[in-house]
């Protein structure tokens, strides 16, 4: 059974962005946002479209109705999205569709940081660490094509969010006054810049015996290779980039920042697909965690900052608390009362086998466990254990008075009267928790979604109990207690 925090309470959503650079809110909204809503309106299942315009993104979200299928729901959207993409202004990036995420996805967050080394006053030792140190803009260049594209093929999840650090970047500074020294615009160095990263296709060479194909080599493979780019010739005498500007590597504008315990980090957030198990993906990202940290930097910390599968091992070791306080609780109660091992053991068995007919149940009708699931069962434990003591208590009397009798009877017709005794009991027991509970199925919207699951999972396990009380309590007691043994105190008792 898949394992989560909290049910699936929100309806299926389909999220587009667009980027476009450049552009003021208003300008976003009006150009990008406004057209991409128009093509979405009235597709079917939709029940609303939300979106928000910022300087040089749109984000537009689009909620269909809870019956809707996720995969279907992004088909129409993807055929919607075409006929808004010709109506775009020119530089707008087309509509992309986000990944499908759970409500609650996020199930690790990392933070990378750079550790400085101590200083040393050795010098030669110094130069040497200053050597192997590593900056926030390679360990941010490590993280996107390293740590990204790994995390990204763990089954299960399905995107990966980095904040912080520094984008690295080739970057040409113009200088104004070298332009004008160089009679030469500034469009022209965009263009020259923009081909000096190209190979172009030179078609192929063709002979009898062998067939070469021809390109011209332009991509820059360093930052030297970009200062060497020609912008003009004049008079066999080329103008190269690094004559009218500074040609660097440097830190692209940052648009929001990480930082960890006031250290500037790094932040890495694996979201997870909808409809799988938290624990088996938390699992298997930090498996593929520890195989990249083995090839990181050693001066790159990485810290777990948030674990989504640590609140549900909460939620299973608080369940798992309440199991053992509940059968201590019987135990405590049977042996001094009943001075019966074999009652004990029915009661035990009862208890348990509630419990496992209890989760079948709930993988038959397709719930997952999740702290609400598991909360309706914390709260039905103490019918579960009732039911089991009324029951065994009172077969064991039955049978303790039909040994003391004048004319006893076989005692499986003892187990069956004392069955028909208490099923009027257990009956009406499990009536009233089904109307105690009820009015939780009349809460409308996100707060039914979530607490739906547990007065599903308490109704479903007081019915069990009932059942099983009823059914297979019967043979328990007919295997264990027809040889019961009377001791002489609960004669004289009798």
């Amino acid at each position: 059974m898949p394992l989560d925090v909290l049910p699936a309470f929100a309806p299926p959503q389909v999220e587009i962005q667009a980027e476009a650079p450049g552009l003021a809110p208003e300008e976003v909204e009006s150009l990008v946002t406004l057209p991409i809503e128009s093509a979405i309106n009235g597709t079917p299942g939709v029940t609303a479209v939300r979106s928000s315009s910022a300087a040089g993104i749109s984000a537009v979200r689009v909620i269909f109705n809870q019956n809707t299928e996720i995969y279907q729901a992004r088909q129409l959207i993807t055929e919607r999205l075409q006929q808004a993409t010709g109506k775009l202004p020119p530089g707008v990036e087309t509509p992309q569709i986000s990944p499908t995420t759970s409500p609650v996805g996020l199930v690790v967050q990392y933070a990378f940081t750079v550790e400085e080394n101590n200083k040393s006053s050795n010098s030669t030792l110094s130069t040497q660490n200053s050597a192997l140190s590593t900056s926030l803009m390679e360990a941010r260049r490590i993280v996107d094509w390293q740590v990204t594209n790994r995390l990204l093929a763990v089954p299960g999840v399905s995107q990966v969010l980095t904040f912080g650090g520094d984008e690295r970047q080739f970057q040409v500074l113009v200088d104004p006054v070298r332009l004008a020294a160089f009679n030469i615009t500034l469009d022209q160095v965009t263009q020259a810049t923009q081909k000096a990263n190209v190979n172009a296709p030179g078609g192929f060479y063709i002979t009898p015996d062998t067939e070469k194909l021809i390109r011209g080599i332009g991509r820059i493979e360093s930052i030297e290779d970009l200062k060497k780019s020609t912008i003009i010739s004049r008079n066999a005498v080329p103008v190269r980039l690094q004559d009218v500007a500074d040609v660097q590597i440097g830190a692209a504008i940052k648009r929001g920042d990480g930082s960890f315990n006031g250290t500037p980090a790094i932040i890495v957030m694996v979201n997870k697909q909808p409809i799988v198990d938290t624990p088996t993906v938390t699992r298997a990202v930090e498996k593929a965690m520890g195989e990249i940290k083995a090839g990181l930097p050693k001066n790159i910390k990485v810290t777990t900052t948030f674990r989504q599968d640590s609140y549900i091992e909460s939620s299973v070791d608080n369940v798992r608390s309440s199991l053992i306080q509940g059968s201590i609780i019987a135990a405590i109660i049977l042996i001094p009362f009943l001075m019966n091992w074999r009652t004990l053991t029915v009661c035990l068995l009862d208890f348990f086998l509630t419990l496992l007919f209890g989760l079948l149940a709930l993988s038959w009708l397709g719930i997952g466990l999740n702290t609400m699931t598991l909360g309706g069962l914390a709260v039905a434990i103490g019918t579960a254990i009732d039911d089991a003591i009324v029951y065994g208590e009172n077969t064991y009397r039955r049978l303790r008075e039909n040994k003391t009798s004048d004319n006893p009877l076989s005692p499986l017709e003892i187990i069956f009267e004392g069955s028909q005794e208490v099923r009027d009991s257990l009956i009406g027991a499990t009536i009233i928790g089904i109307i105690v509970f009820s009015p939780i199925f009349t809460l409308p919207g996100i707060e039914g979604k979530i607490f739906t699951p547990m007065g599903i999972y308490y109704l479903v396990v007081v019915v069990v109990s009932s059942l099983e009380s009823l059914l297979i309590s019967p043979a328990l007691c007919a295997i264990l207690l027809p040889n019961v043994t009377i001791t002489k105190r609960e004669q004289g008792q009798t």
